[in-house]
């Protein structure tokens, strides 16, 4: 089975060209049932739906969530589904299987003023200062991801026609600029990051007080950082500003559509998650005049 593990995970690499956290995640999922299997003595190749059943149990009686057990599953579908074309297996025996449902919960967002606060913390009087500034209007501007905007290039960055372009995988979408964070990126790019970085062919957009790409973790703490000067009681994380982000511009009469696309959900109802936070006037004219309400 490790053979066979490791060809999984290198498709799922090459191929699927998964986001590093999604293929760490699958890899947790795959190990885990890995032993499961052993201490049961099951053959990987032998085994049944009772014993798909069996270990989504287990894994309930572990104290996972919804969430989790889901990906449990959708992992083990995957790697069945691999198997069969590859000849090792005939049958999957997750086929009949139904994923638990998850409850959506409801986003922690920001109010326009507590936003406005948080983003006034960052001083562009040093180095620091104006990177973290042009990062948190930058974040709030796009409602991206954690991982995707660290994963930026510079070159991804359009002045002229004020947009960024995300690539995730095989999929890319252009998102537009607002003219305050323009203005506090092309500032940061021009006067702070020539100097933080110390090789020239740095190609990252955000980099870290040692000239380095910027990482996931260091991301959050600058967030912490200002939340704290802020004096903002709410838990706030990257992906506050993600959700503040959809929430502010569909008050604002942007349609779902459009913020689906910007957020880079394949599935609309990820995105009618945010309409909890309408007031009763705007969801009305939302569901009178869209296609889709």
């Amino acid at each position: 089975m490790d053979k066979q593990i490791k060809l999984f995970l290198e498709f799922l690499q090459k191929d699927k060209r998964l986001s590093d956290n999604t293929l760490q995640s699958y890899r947790r999922d795959i190990l885990q049932f890995e032993r499961y299997l052993e201490i049961n003595d099951i053959n990987y190749t032998k085994v049944t739906e009772g014993d798909i059943e069996d270990y989504i149990e287990y894994v309930k009686k572990e104290g996972k969530k919804s969430s989790t057990i889901s990906r449990n599953l959708a992992t083990l579908r995957s790697f069945y589904q691999f198997l069969i074309r590859n000849k090792k297996v005939k049958m999957d025996p997750t086929l009949g299987l139904q994923a638990p449902k998850i409850e959506k919960r409801v986003p922690s967002v920001l109010t326009s003023e507590e936003v406005e606060l948080l983003l006034e913390q960052p001083k562009d009087i040093d180095l620091k200062g104006t990177r973290d500034k042009a990062m948190l209007e930058f974040a709030y501007a796009t409602g991206m991801k954690v991982t995707e905007i660290i994963d930026l290039d510079v070159k991804d960055v359009n002045f002229e026609d004020s947009t960024v372009k995300c690539s995730t995988g095989k999929k890319t979408r252009i998102i537009p600029l607002g003219t305050l964070a323009e203005k506090a990126l092309k500032e940061y790019i021009e006067e702070a990051r020539p100097i933080m970085v110390k090789d020239e062919e740095t190609e990252a957009l955000f980099v870290n007080v040692n000239g380095a790409r910027l990482t996931r973790q260091g991301f959050w703490k600058i967030v912490k950082y200002y939340k704290e000067q802020a004096h903002i009681d709410k838990d706030i994380t990257p992906h506050v500003l993600r959700h503040s982000f959809a929430t502010h511009l569909l008050q604002n009469g942007a349609d779902l559509k459009s913020i689906q696309e910007m957020l880079g959900h394949s599935d609309i109802s990820s995105t009618q998650v945010y309409t909890q936070f309408q007031g009763p006037e705007l969801k009305a004219i939302y569901q009178k005049a869209h296609p889709r309400a």
